[in-house]
């Protein structure tokens, strides 16, 4: 079964912003990879991201946080970012961040 990828503008915008074209194209190859079996990719999340899931791009520094909806059979790319431990620019940082913001819901169904 093939799924359709959906991105929030947030993750869009985050994409947007990492300048290296090479690093975006392997992102974006990633995030396509993901319509074929996206709950058998990446590993699940815990504590306040328990409902998303990650998966590792770029030579393991970049993340893509993203969420299955198996009703409607999409997979919605909710962060992309650089994996920094204990910096607040850490992808997982600025997505807790935004879920207690209540910026991180994926688009309703």
């Amino acid at each position: 079964m093939t799924w359709r990828i959906a991105i929030t503008p947030t993750a869009l915008r985050m994409l947007k912003e990492i300048t290296d074209r090479r690093v975006r194209e392997k992102i974006a190859a990633v995030i396509d990879r993901l319509a074929e079996d996206p709950e058998k990719q990446g590993k699940p999340l815990v504590g306040e991201l328990a409902a998303y899931r990650s998966i590792r791009a770029v030579g393991q520094r970049y993340r893509i946080i993203y969420t299955i909806r198996d009703a409607s059979v999409v997979v919605f790319i909710v962060a992309v970012g650089i994996r920094r431990d204990g910096s607040r620019d850490d992808v997982y940082a600025l997505a807790k961040k935004l879920f207690r913001l209540r910026l991180l819901e994926p688009p309703p169904e």
